[in-house]
């Protein structure tokens, strides 16, 4: 199944491989062609059947690229404007134009660079100012000069730190009984500024401990300071302004800098936006002379749009040559995905697993279609919906490309809320069209089990489906999640089924459930080339694991029923808590407690469908190894 205009069926877009053939001095027009089309992604691959063409030209010509955009992204680090490349033209960049341009972007850096060291040394400076004036707070209400406490003294030993105010006392008396005084002067609420004065008579080996005890910490006196505290603060805040008049002058020079410069930046982002396709081609691009060989993936509904281009761009005659993907090529060739713009958010969380293969069953339809259903079910409110489609709608410029998943997740809620007969969590006012869901916790379940049944058939489906495509019939037949395991699986449930439904098990079913069982127990055995003895081990623990692996998966379905429960209780609480109120008491809960459902549990929900989506869905169909279609741009 596949569609012109859409993404939402099992197949992505057919790609097809082509080779254009050009005269060398095209190259730079046709990369320029080809990245305006947007639908071209460059083939990087070696490939033995060009070895004609061995060259890979331009090399020079990104060296230079690579150095002129190197220093340019250096420069807009520091630049205090937005540059923005000018709309692109058709321009061609010729080597010489480029090194014209990485030239000067090589002065005009070294400029920038001279003015950055300038703002650089001068906040080096101020900081230095702002940790000398740190260091002085806590000596502001000596009337001393601080030279005097670095220099020699022959008879007195001070010392100068800070100690915790509940410490104070206790030392005070314990350096008393040692010969020395302590003497506080600064007022401070946890550590206390001390000097500790005693004569150098005294033995130092006793006033350590007894510091250290105290949890002492030492003041260091800076170097620079020789002066009372109070002028050598005076001093540092004349020279703070002086720094700060300097650094004013240094910003106006930067500003007529950058209007002096910023025009020719904007060039300069213009010629390496222009000149980026050609540097992106690298290896897609071979030559020989003045013949050269460009190679790549177009979606094969623009083939003809792109023949169109380059007859309508090129001067000089070309070839294209167009071929379908080898099936050995399929793990190479590009995937694209997402293109719908409906499509694209769910393309993106699909990404966030892996990119499916070319030619294996696109998951995005399957995702899109089983997540808002689930997510519906399991959130099933017309209220609580309605708020999620208009906050997706109101928030579309934050949201983005999500948009659409916001209000698709809202309308699902909706529709749900309508079959359950829930609006903010009331009942009453609508008759339910389906079920209200505590009036009946058992059939929701045996919903949800018989949802979780019909999801994992039509996923080993696809697994069948995608082996098959691949070629591989015995994973199809006998692989995990193949044939086998679904006959298995099948058979299972109709054992469970006949059981529950006439108290015994039809033997048709029995006869399924141990010939698929035999099948993959005898595959993996066959298989495996361990001795007889560890196969056999082997081979059991691997059935077993298919079976519970089911059985398991199967269950966590349940969660889909369980969160519909919950939501409902959810509400339930909230209304309790309200009775409890009366008046804007009772209106502010329901308010608050409809938010808190909202935000809370729609995010839980919202994971735990993503989660199963994840690790029920994907891990059984795709292997999540595929390239993504990166097509060539400006």
């Amino acid at each position: 199944m596949q569609r012109k205009d859409g993404e939402l069926m099992l197949n992505a877009k057919p790609m097809k491989h082509v080779r254009i053939q050009v005269l060398t001095s095209e190259l730079p027009q046709i990369s320029l062609n080809l990245a305006e089309s947007t639908f071209f992604a460059p083939d990087k691959r070696e490939n033995k059947e060009d070895d004609a063409l061995p060259n890979i030209p331009g090399e020079s010509y990104r060296a230079t690229f690579q150095l002129a955009k190197s220093r340019l992204n250096k420069t807009c680090g520091y630049y205090c404007q937005k540059v923005q490349a000018l709309p692109a033209q058709g321009l061609l960049i010729d080597e010489a134009q480029l090194e014209k341009i990485n030239e000067w972007l090589g002065d005009i850096w070294g400029e920038l660079s001279e003015l950055q060291e300038q703002r650089h040394r001068l906040a080096e400076q101020h900081r230095e100012i702002d940790q000398l004036l740190e260091a002085l707070e806590d000596f502001d209400t000596m009337n001393i000069d601080l030279d005097l406490l670095q220099s020699e003294r022959s008879f007195l030993d001070i010392q100068l730190g800070t100690v915790p105010r509940e410490n104070i006392s206790q030392l005070r008396d314990a350096l008393g009984l040692s010969g020395y005084l302590l003497f506080p002067f600064k007022d401070a609420n946890d550590e206390v500024p001390v000097a500790v004065i005693g004569l150098t008579e005294s033995e130092d080996d006793q006033l350590k401990p007894l510091l250290d005890t105290a949890a002492f910490h030492a003041l260091e006196i800076p170097p620079e300071v020789s002066k009372d505290p109070k002028q050598v603060k005076q001093d540092l805040q004349q020279k703070t302004t002086e720094l700060l008049s300097k650094e004013k002058a240094l910003d106006e020079q930067l500003q007529n800098w950058t209007e002096q410069h910023h025009a020719k930046l904007e060039q300069a982002a213009h010629v390496l936006k222009v000149a980026a396709p050609y540097v992106s081609m690298a290896e897609a691009a071979t030559h020989r002379g003045d013949l050269s060989l460009i190679k790549g993936w177009v979606p094969a509904h623009h083939v003809e749009q792109l023949r169109e281009l380059l007859q309508s761009r090129l001067q000089q005659p070309f070839v294209l040559d167009v071929r379908d993907p080898e099936p050995h090529e399929h793990k190479e060739v590009p995937t694209l995905i997402g293109e719908n713009k409906l499509a694209r958010p769910f393309a993106t969380l699909v990404g966030q697993y892996g990119i499916p293969r070319y030619g294996e069953v696109n998951p995005i339809g399957l995702f899109s279609l089983t997540y808002m259903l689930m997510f519906g079910m399991m959130f099933g409110d017309i209220g609580h919906g309605a708020m999620f489609a208009l906050g997706g709608i109101l928030l579309r410029k934050k949201l983005k490309s999500f948009t659409p998943f916001v209000v698709i997740a809202g309308i699902s809620s909706i529709i749900f809320g309508f079959l359950y007969g829930s609006i903010f969590g009331y009942e009453e006012v609508i008759h339910h069209i389906w079920i209200a869901p505590l009036s009946d916790p058992l059939y929701m379940l045996t919903v949800a089990l018989l949802w979780g049944i019909g999801f994992l058939l039509l996923i080993t489906s696809f697994n069948i489906i995608n082996h098959l495509r691949m070629g591989n019939r015995t994973g199809a037949l006998f692989g995990d999640n193949g044939l086998s395991s679904m006959a298995l699986y099948i058979g299972l449930i109709g054992m469970g089924y006949s059981v529950y439904a006439s108290g015994s098990v039809a033997i048709a079913w029995v006869v399924l459930t141990l010939a698929a069982l035999i099948t993959l127990f005898g595959y993996r055995m066959i298989e495996s080339d361990a001795p007889a003895g560890e196969r056999i081990l082997v081979a059991t623990i691997e059935t077993f694991e298919t079976i519970t692996g089911y059985l398991s998966n199967t269950l966590s379905f349940l969660r889909v029923a369980a969160f519909s429960l919950n939501h409902v209780a959810l509400a339930l609480a909230v209304f309790t808590l309200a009775d409890m109120s009366s008046g804007a008491g009772h209106w502010v809960t329901i308010v608050l407690g409809n938010i808190f459902i909202m935000v809370l549990e729609g995010a839980i929900v919202a994971i735990q469908v993503l989660r199963l989506e994840y690790y029920e869905g994907f891990s059984r169909f795709f292997i999540g190894d595929g390239r993504a279609f990166k097509p060539l741009t400006l």
